[in-house]
């Protein structure tokens, strides 16, 4: 079963036609590069995923959700079944890493409390961070803030994990441990597409390839444009 399907979708920033003809498939637990330069539609392409724009022309599913018949009243169900990071972490800065964490389980309909405290332990043992729960995003490293990021977007057992330029400001040797991080996730079940400028870590790492180039979708697991 897909995680992702699109067939024949036209990708919109409002009028503005940016990707046309996109056809690809994302399974269970693939691993998946998204490259291109500035401006050639990645970011549209997450934002099309994660529902943040519509799918008007097209067809398209994402996690069970339909995007043509995706209403904003079921966004927020859809990107529960969404693990999404940034480059930039966005962790409250006023709160520790299990405050953070607490906040999401909280806002995503949890409440058991027990059975929360053991989702964030969990969570953080599987990115490395099983002792450091009681700290403030202040005291951690890069690194350790992107794997809390990555602990947070694993809360709710995404079907998917959405990573844009995880590894953007980060040394080489710290984002190859982050990359080991998101290939060990992504071999437990969840797919993860992770929009990357980093082509050297595309060499080390190697996996299949989706390229926005001249408004289509170039896919490296098929011979012609996807």
């Amino acid at each position: 079963m897909s995680v992702v399907r699109l067939s024949n979708a036209e990708i919109f920033q409002g009028n503005h036609l940016v990707l046309s003809r996109v056809n690809l498939e994302i399974g269970k637990g693939e691993f998946v590069y998204l490259i291109g330069k500035t401006g050639s539609g990645k970011s549209s392409l997450l934002k099309l995923l994660y529902g943040d724009l519509s799918l008007t022309q097209g067809e398209g599913s994402v996690a069970g959700f339909s995007l043509p018949q995706l209403s904003t009243s079921q966004v927020p169900y859809l990107r529960r079944k969404l693990g999404i990071v940034f480059q930039d972490f966005q962790l409250l800065t006023d709160r520790s890493v299990n405050a953070n964490l607490l906040f999401v389980l909280q806002a995503t309909g949890w409440s058991d409390k027990a059975k929360m405290q053991s989702r964030i332990q969990d969570v953080l043992e599987k990115v490395g961070l099983g002792t450091k729960g009681f700290k403030m995003p202040h005291e951690l490293s890069g690194g350790e803030q992107q794997r809390v990021v990555i602990a947070r977007a694993m809360l709710n057992d995404p079907e998917l994990i959405l990573a844009d330029e995880p590894t953007g400001n980060l040394d080489p040797e710290t984002s190859e441990g982050i990359m080991r991080l998101l290939f060990d996730i992504s071999r437990t079940g969840t797919a993860v597409m992770m929009a990357t400028h980093n082509y050297l870590l595309i060499e080390k790492f190697p996996s299949r390839i989706l390229k926005c180039e001249q408004g289509i979708v170039l896919d490296s697991s098929v011979s012609e444009p996807a």
